[in-house]
């Protein structure tokens, strides 16, 4: 079974991958936190990716915690797609 892929945005600067792990957790195994950085400053872009086992757990997370507060914030957050082994199609280049 694939994990299921779990969109948090709207995070405070100081929301950890460890943060999200513990407030994900309560509703089942978490198999993977990612908070995305930008490369140049190293600071939180506000938004990250959280996998979880099952899809009871996922739905049950997602319905639990969107639209509630972390660190003064209120976290969006919802289905997020699969993008593990996909790529995107190289875009075409016109030839005139």
């Amino acid at each position: 079974m694939e994990d299921v892929n779990i969109y948090v945005g709207n995070l405070a600067a100081d929301v950890t991958e460890s943060d999200l792990k513990q407030v994900f957790q309560a509703y089942g195994e978490v198999s993977s936190v990612r908070i995305l950085v930008d490369r140049r400053s190293r600071r939180s872009k506000g938004f990250g990716f959280v996998e979880m086992k099952t899809p009871l757990a996922a739905t049950a997370a997602i319905s639990g915690l969107n639209r509630t507060e972390m660190k003064g914030r209120s976290m969006d957050v919802s289905e997020g797609s699969s993008i593990r082994g996909k790529r995107s199609k190289p875009h075409a280049r016109h030839r005139w």
